[in-house]
């Protein structure tokens, strides 16, 4: 029997670590779907050029882009541990440099704010990557979903505060949402000294090339996922506040929206890996495709409340099931060795992405219209399709550590 007690005792740490990796996302994550919900709002009332309302929301993923490589750096060397703590820092003063230029008024003052922004929500996905790390390999889908699904507590949090606070410390809106999002990260850091995290992975006596791993289909085909489910989403939503106003909505109907949407996002967190252990990772993301695309068909059909509900859950739900299954797909396409070198690298690739959409999404709503903006999404859809069928057909031997099957 004493076996089995160890064995009980090892599982129940395991889920422990799991658990609270999952509140430390969803603190994190609540800055940033704050931030959705003020930021395109904030950018339109500062900016000159109303153009350039999102431009606020293209740095901050900009700025995530950018701290994939310094945070596989970091992680390599230090361990988990220390990279976290750095994320969190960097988030604390990207809430009070955003609180700067909202109290100044100063445009490129609220824009400085979105480096350290994004460079603490970089540093944040990779609690995914640490989830999969603490977890066995058969429990390793359903960790990444449960540790994702930490967003459902920050889209409570998140656009809850925007609605109760915006008007705190008026005449300066949103003032007060700030200095309270500040506090987070915080809270995020005294959690991160509890939790036990893996030592930083042992030096390759050669590191095997960034391009040699890029090759490889499964790599190419989780990258191309990532990167279509991430930038489809974020093209969307960036822009739905401002479409809301224009349809003489005002802060907390757009709020609620952002709110039920980000619930959409995290929420099947709690059963999509054992949807991709029951039917494998491709029925998953296809069928998270296919709600993506449902997003667009409800959005083009009209301009009430609820058509913009139901398109923005329908590109919740879509994101999850792609999103969670590139990111176990991933886990496919490395050795343990690897996984920092190939984690950045994907990172890189997603959020590069979704900096372009954030800054194309005010300029093609400027542009185009709102119809344009969300039927321009289904090419993007066919594309990661395709790259998954073909990364099964074209599947080889590479370095297997995921605890579910590719098909």
């Amino acid at each position: 029997m004493e076996p089995l007690l160890t064995m009980s005792a090892s599982e129940a740490r395991m889920k422990r670590n799991v658990w609270l990796l999952f509140f430390c996302q969803a603190l994190m994550g609540a800055s940033m779907i704050g931030q959705v919900a003020m930021s395109a709002l904030i950018g339109h009332s500062l900016a000159e050029d109303k153009s350039l309302a999102t431009l606020p929301m293209a740095l901050q993923m900009l700025a995530t882009m950018a701290a994939s490589i310094p945070a596989g750096i970091i992680f390599a060397r230090l361990g988990r541990r220390t990279g976290f703590i750095v994320g969190a820092l960097a988030a604390l003063a990207g809430s009070l440099i955003f609180a700067a230029g909202v109290w100044k008024g100063d445009f490129l003052i609220y824009c400085l704010g979105a480096i350290p922004g994004g460079i603490g929500f970089g540093i944040s996905q990779h609690y995914r990557f640490a989830a999969a790390e603490v977890a066995s390999a058969q429990y390793r889908p359903r960790a990444i979903a449960l540790v994702m699904a930490g967003g459902i507590v920050s889209a409570v949090i998140g656009p809850e505060l925007v609605k109760h606070t915006q008007d705190m410390m008026l005449p300066f809106l949103f003032l007060g949402t700030y200095l309270l999002l500040a506090l987070l990260p915080p809270v995020c850091i005294l959690l991160l000294a509890i939790v036990d995290l893996p030592p930083a992975p042992p030096r390759q006596a050669v590191a095997t090339p960034v391009l040699e791993i890029m090759r490889r289909p499964a790599f190419i085909s989780a990258a191309v996922a990532g990167m279509v489910a991430y930038g489809t989403m974020n093209l969307v939503m960036t822009s739905t506040p401002l479409e809301m106003m224009l349809c003489g909505f005002g802060v907390g109907a757009s709020a609620t929206v952002i709110q039920l949407h980000a619930v959409a996002m995290f929420a099947p967190g709690f059963v999509t890996g054992r949807l991709i252990t029951r039917f494998g990772l491709r029925p998953v993301m296809v069928a998270g495709a296919v709600l993506t695309g449902g997003c667009a068909v409800v959005a083009v059909l009209g301009r009430d409340f609820g058509h913009f509900a139901v398109a923005l859950i329908l590109l919740g739900i879509g994101w999850n099931f792609m999103f969670v299954s590139a990111t176990q797909l991933l886990a496919t396409a490395h050795a343990p060795e690897e996984r920092v070198r190939a984690q950045a690298t994907n990172d890189v690739l997603v959020f590069g992405t979704v900096a372009c959409t954030a800054f194309a999404s005010g300029a093609v709503h400027a542009g185009a219209g709102w119809a344009l903006l969300n039927l321009a999404i289904v090419p993007a859809l066919v594309i990661a399709l395709a790259a998954v069928l073909w990364q099964g057909r074209r599947r080889v031997a590479e370095p297997q550590v995921a605890g579910a099957s590719a098909d």
